[in-house]
């Protein structure tokens, strides 16, 4: 008895799915929406990973976060092999957000890598851009952990 019921709430579910799937497939195949095209449009206008003014935030950033939080005079003093490693990866309906990496030199000598991305509206108020960032070895509150200390994961796409 309680075989045939599972069967027959296993047959229900399959055929329920079945139903689903010519939705599910026209719903991927319907037409995107850029974020340029909202009411409330984004304009995709947003600063290179090279960019020194990018840069600047990152380092200021850093540092200011190292004194704060972890009473650190640690800083970034250079960065080197600078690279986009993605540019709206989930798709244009996403707000545009650029993902960068870099070798960051900090000023104890240690040459770490640096994670971080570009993002419009993230800056003061919403006005302007802005940039979140992670440095390997350094994320001591875990904010961009995935599964170890120092991935920095969840800063990158």
């Amino acid at each position: 008895m309680r075989k045939t019921l599972l069967l027959a709430s296993l047959l229900a579910g399959l055929a329920a799915a079945a139903a689903l799937s010519p939705a599910l497939a026209r719903s991927a195949r319907q037409e995107i929406s850029p974020a340029e095209e909202r009411e409330f449009p984004f304009d995709a206008q947003i600063p290179g990973c090279q960019d020194a003014g990018v840069l600047e935030k990152v380092t200021y950033q850093f540092a200011e976060k190292e004194a704060k939080f972890w009473n650190s005079t640690l800083t970034i003093v250079a960065y080197d092999g600078i690279e986009r490693t993605a540019w709206r990866p989930w798709g244009l309906d996403f707000y545009p957000r650029r993902f960068c990496t870099a070798v960051a030199t900090t000023s104890d000598g240690v040459r770490r890598r640096v994670d971080y991305s570009v993002r419009e509206s993230l800056g003061i108020i919403g006005a302007t851009w802005g940039v979140e960032f992670c440095v390997h070895g350094l994320d001591r509150n875990l904010a961009y952990a995935y599964a170890s200390a120092s991935s920095c994961r969840e800063a990158r796409p």
